[in-house]
């Protein structure tokens, strides 16, 4: 049965997106879902939304405060400079920077420009940045110095990756970081159309290097405007009831931009809201909370860890958090348990989860405020009317209410599919259109969707998806390595840690800080296998040949567990 709270949302969802709304929706020539009436391209939206937001602080740093409508001024002199250097519509352009004013600015410039905004992971060693590079083949690639130096460090990976690099130095004012770019040209702009390709956005899946999913304008705006609908929505009921909010919008950026939560829901929804972002340097629980009470913040997003550090946190009690009003996660699963206890360490912040993919432009369902309390193990109902979503068995027909089976998401903010590789591409879309998540749930009578697996071989380590495959790989290139699998291990702060099991050739000798010694430098820091075990003997396969996975890990956690007991 529908919560109150469920009601009052859809009467207002069906206002505001119906004929006269502010966000009227139409159906394009696929049956999903659009937006006419707002600008379709990033640079439209940039231009709108920053003109009506004008002064208001847009981005706060520890270096600076730029107003919408100084970003929307200086993201269009770069912008110029790019095309003065070079950039054509479709050319990518890489991003590899820490979370800072350039790196939005430059993600602005590049989309301006016509170009692909290549969002790398800034956490990757340099084997990994070298793949994505190589894939990409980018015009230019816009970096802080360690990042450059670990794409230098990488060049050995290929002959010549062919692009122009500019280090950026961050801890200057963006301005003066980007001089360089800003007093070349300028050049005239092109238009931008919505089935341009707007972004590439990097996603671990179960077949080893990161792939590259990549969206349209079209695509990228429909995510937002799902986003701006759903929090609209939610702020309408506020008000209707008597309690709207007491402060203006201000959001703390403690997840990483080239993420899809950090790109679409947290920062292009910020220009729709006219909500300061509070930029930090690196995520620090006690610094997050320093910045909460100064900056009177009030939504935070995060992986359920940086929950969890917030309400343990000894400075917590000491704090004013008062304007607190939204405490959301995403990115991995929140424990249950989380859910009461967050509650009571921040009486003023209602709880949220969502459901997204980087392949959904990071939609798909929400769970928030007294719904998110009774329901704390559901990611919540999709967020209509912008998005529909089915539970399919394996032959993809939909499954009725309480069967498990695999989600699937149909939208019109789900990406057009990955750069230079049709077989993934077509491997992740059904022939009527939806894409095919790899998670495994089912719905509830109030359409509250439950996960319960995942298809996919992926580690979801705090937020951040690690391919199993990948992990194997880097192991099997040691000499002394015969067999290996990767698994997922339980654990409390982030939710699982990779852990790999080992076989070691006959004639050979290995030990784990040989191969921990190996493994750094191939892969980033958050791959690295946090749990090491030796076996004795082959690992057990299935009757397809395949290495048991699952058994494996069964074998290997009982046997932990056993030790542990042991040892205490």
């Amino acid at each position: 049965m529908p919560t109150d709270l469920d009601r009052a949302q859809d009467v207002i969802l069906d206002a505001i997106t119906g004929p006269g709304g502010p966000f009227a929706i139409e159906r394009d020539e696929a049956g999903r879902a659009i937006v006419p009436g707002l600008p379709p391209t990033l640079p439209g939206m940039f231009a709108l939304l920053c003109e009506q937001h004008g002064d208001k602080p847009g981005v706060v740093s520890e270096v600076e405060t730029l107003s919408f409508a100084d970003l929307d001024r200086i993201s269009t002199r770069l912008a110029q400079g790019m095309a003065a250097r070079g950039v054509r519509p479709g050319d990518r352009v890489a991003i590899a920077m820490r979370n800072a004013p350039a790196w939005i600015l430059l993600y602005m410039a590049a989309l301006k420009a016509g170009g692909v905004a290549t969002l790398l992971n800034g956490w990757w060693e340099a084997r990994e940045l070298a793949h994505a590079i190589e894939l990409t083949e980018p015009k230019m690639i816009l970096a802080d110095a360690p990042r450059a130096a670990r794409i230098a460090a990488a060049t050995e990976h290929w002959d010549d990756h062919g692009a122009e690099m500019l280090v950026v130095d961050l801890d200057l004012p963006a301005a003066e970081a980007l001089e360089d770019l800003l007093t070349s040209g300028p050049a005239p702009l092109p238009v931008v159309e919505p089935e341009h390709d707007a972004t590439i956005l990097f996603t671990s899946g179960s077949t080893g290097d990161a792939k590259g999913a990549v969206s349209t304008h079209r695509a990228v705006t429909s995510g937002l405007y799902t986003y701006a609908i759903t929090i609209v929505s939610m702020f309408e009921v506020k008000v209707r009831s008597g309690d709207p909010p007491k402060h203006p919008p201000a959001i703390l950026v403690a997840v990483p931009l080239f993420h899809v939560t950090g790109e679409v829901p947290v920062l292009l929804n910020s220009f729709v809201l006219g909500r300061k972002m509070v930029l930090m340097r690196k995520w620090d629980a006690g610094e997050a909370l320093r910045l909460i009470e100064r900056h009177q913040i009030t939504y935070f997003v995060g992986v359920p860890t940086m929950g969890l550090e917030l309400m343990n946190h000894p400075d917590r009690e000491a704090r004013d958090l008062s304007t607190l009003a939204d405490l959301a996660s995403g990115g991995a699963p929140r424990p249950v348990a989380h859910v009461p206890r967050l509650q009571e360490a921040f009486p003023a912040a209602q709880p949220a989860q969502g459901y997204g993919l980087t392949e959904t432009n990071g939609v798909g369902c929400g769970n928030s405020w007294s719904n998110y309390a009774a329901k704390p193990a559901s990611v919540g109902r999709p967020m209509r009317p912008m998005v529909e979503l089915r539970i399919a068995d394996e032959a993809d027909r939909p499954l009725p209410k309480g069967e498990a089976g695999e989600i699937q998401i149909r939208s019109a903010a789900n990406i057009r599919g990955y750069f230079r590789n049709a077989e993934a591409t077509a491997a992740a879309f059904t022939a009527d259109g939806w894409l095919r998540t790899g998670d495994v749930g089912y719905l509830d009578e109030d359409d509250y969707l439950f996960i319960v697996d995942r298809l996919k071989e992926i580690i979801i380590r705090g937020g951040e998806n690690i391919s199993m495959a990948e992990v194997e790989a880097a192991i099997y290139a040691h000499p002394a390595v015969a067999e290996a699998v990767a698994f997922g291990v339980p654990n409390d702060r982030l939710g699982e840690v990779p852990g790999a099991l080992v076989v070691v050739r006959e004639e050979a000798a290995l030990d784990e800080a040989e191969l921990r010694a190996f493994l750094e430098g191939r892969l980033a820091k958050f791959k690295l296998p946090a749990v090491i075990g030796f076996a004795g003997e082959s690992l057990p396969r299935l009757g397809t040949g395949k290495l048991d996975r699952k058994g494996v890990k069964e074998a290997f956690l009982r046997e932990r567990a056993r030790a542990e007991v042991s040892a205490y």
